[in-house]
């Protein structure tokens, strides 16, 4: 480096620049050298501390994955440990059990379907947006990973005695032996079993609502379950494949084109969203001529859709509908269901009978039937038909060392999954320091335990997030003692990586994460079962 500055210099003085200029424009020279030395280092380091992290990182993923398939021994049930019976896997059981130290309590979990469902993403599946599996956690893999053997039975609870703390189940050896409504196939007496227990937790939430509507349970689709998505998909792809023959006339192919939504809270607000999403889309690209003619339509007997969201986002939804070409019709009630139409009472008191193809039902929930069973043993106390009334430490009124949680009881919230997952926390926690606050849990009264240990349980809401289609999404978010209100493409991802974050276990998430990815590249799949 040296050398070249006087070689520089030499032949600066000989075309007769100043020594002055010579001088500086020489130390100019050296200090670029030196910085271009010291850049170097800065790099390498700059590229150890990437690769040191994506080694941590990969690292910790495959360790992750090792541990979810290689679970520890666990231990066996305890005789004397007290029984405690986890009813459903919904969210408020499954997070029970996924908080609950299992060295405390011999569990048992008894429900229908042997796996938890992120209701959330639920309207994805109806469409091919999200894989059906992809929000499906199986139980049995949360039990696996608890300290002490967890048992699970695939069956329905049907009948408790409170006093003798036995519950009679039915076994559910198909799974599609779960009904969205109260219609069960029936039972032989071999697939009648008793289970005693100790502590009883209920939480197996709600089921649809009709209203006593005629015609609903007969021919609407529901979205509560996994077996109505699959059922509102194959619905919906018998519509458009039957308004492609050439030999019906065009009033039944625009029957057969409407698609209704019955309800404008989140679950329809969203089902629409995404079937806008579907056929603006998927079906334009491989149904050219349908894809113009399909009509959208949402109802709701109130006067707005999202009644618990802020007027400027009910406001923005509706504006970003109308760009949608999807109906709103607000204030009109469904009076009967038929099997090719509806009729509805209009804000004026007026009838309309309004053809459809597909008619999907989002709304309202009601008391299961072993609810209504529980109620009846404490008749006195338990006197609102819509689930079981509870104290602020969620204590079934009127029983003993029996709890329940989400949909199913009425502890004053709204029936929400994150309510529900909530309370399943709480009550983890309030079990977990009532075993070891007491010497001898066994004999024990757990309800003076858990009042002693734990404050009652308060919802801290954590605010309400809706997809309306288009990739946009609205939020209305808790911040500082106000609420922070916004829509839009950013709220939309937002929207994705809140539930990227909520889904149950990293399996989940991966899953989820891959079928955006897919259908970003590939589009929906179209095929029907």
């Amino acid at each position: 480096m040296f050398s070249s500055s006087k070689s520089a210099l030499r032949m600066l003085q000989r075309v007769g620049v100043p020594y002055t200029q010579r001088m500086a424009m020489s130390a100019l020279k050296d200090s670029a050298a030196g910085n271009t030395k010291a850049r170097i280092p800065r790099l390498r380091k700059l590229k150890r501390v990437v690769l040191g992290s994506t080694v941590i990182g990969v690292s910790y993923l495959g360790w992750l994955m090792y541990r979810n398939r290689n679970p520890a021994d666990q231990q066996p049930f305890d005789p004397n440990k007290k029984t405690l019976v986890l009813l459903g896997t919904g969210w408020g059981s499954t997070t029970v059990l996924k908080n609950l130290d299992t060295e405390n309590f011999n569990v048992v979990v008894v429900s229908p379907r042997n796996y938890f469902l992120f209701t959330p993403l639920l309207p994805s599946c109806t469409v091919g947006t999200i894989e059906n599996r992809s929000i499906m956690e199986p139980v049995r893999q949360l039990m696996r990973h608890k300290k002490r053997e967890v048992i699970f039975y695939e069956a329905e609870c049907t009948g408790i005695d409170a006093e003798a703390k036995e519950l009679t189940l039915e076994r559910r050896t198909n799974s599609d032996a779960l009904q969205t409504t109260n219609k069960r196939p029936p039972t032989s007496p071999e697939d009648v079993v008793k289970l005693n227990y100790d502590y009883l937790v209920v939480g197996v939430g709600g089921t649809v609502n009709t209203f006593g509507t005629p015609g609903v349970e007969q021919h609407a689709c529901f979205l509560k379950e996994m077996r109505d998505a699959r059922k509102i998909r194959r619905r919906l792809m018998d519509s458009i494949e039957s308004a492609s023959f050439d030999d019906i006339s065009e009033e039944e192919r625009d029957r057969l084109l409407h698609m209704v939504v019955v309800g404008g809270g989140p679950t329809g607000i969203e089902y629409a969203g995404e079937l806008h999403d579907f056929l603006t889309d998927d079906l334009s690209q491989w149904y050219p001529d349908l894809a113009q003619r399909v009509r959208i339509t949402l109802v709701e007997a109130l006067p707005n859709v999202l009644p618990a969201f802020d007027k400027k986002l009910i406001d923005y939804t509706q504006s970003t509908f109308s760009e949608n070409k999807i109906s709103i019709m607000t204030g009109t009630m469904v009076k009967e269901v038929q099997d090719k139409s509806f009729t509805v009472q209009n804000p004026d008191g007026t009838r309309t009978e309004i053809p459809y193809g597909l008619l999907v039902w989002a709304t309202g929930i009601k008391a299961q039937p072993v609810v209504n069973r529980i109620r009846e043993q404490f008749a006195q106390v338990q006197t609102n038909g819509r689930g079981l009334l509870v104290d602020e430490y969620l204590r079934v009124k009127g029983a003993k060392d029996i709890w329940a949680l989400g949909d199913c009881a009425l502890s004053g919230y709204a029936p929400l999954a994150q309510v529900a997952s909530q309370q399943g926390k709480w009550l983890a926690r309030s079990l977990n320091a009532a075993a070891k606050k007491s010497d001898d849990a066994s004999d024990a009264d757990i309800f003076s335990l858990i009042e002693k240990t734990s404050r009652p349980f308060k919802y801290s809401s954590q605010g309400s997030l809706a997809y309306i289609g288009s990739d946009k999404a609205i939020a209305d978010l808790p911040l500082f003692n106000r609420n922070i209100t916004s829509g839009g493409i950013a709220t939309f991802w937002f929207w994705k990586s809140a539930y990227l974050n909520e889904l149950f276990s990293l399996r989940n998430s991966s899953l989820v994460a891959a079928d955006w990815v897919k259908r970003f590249f590939f589009g929906r799949d179209i095929s029907r079962e």
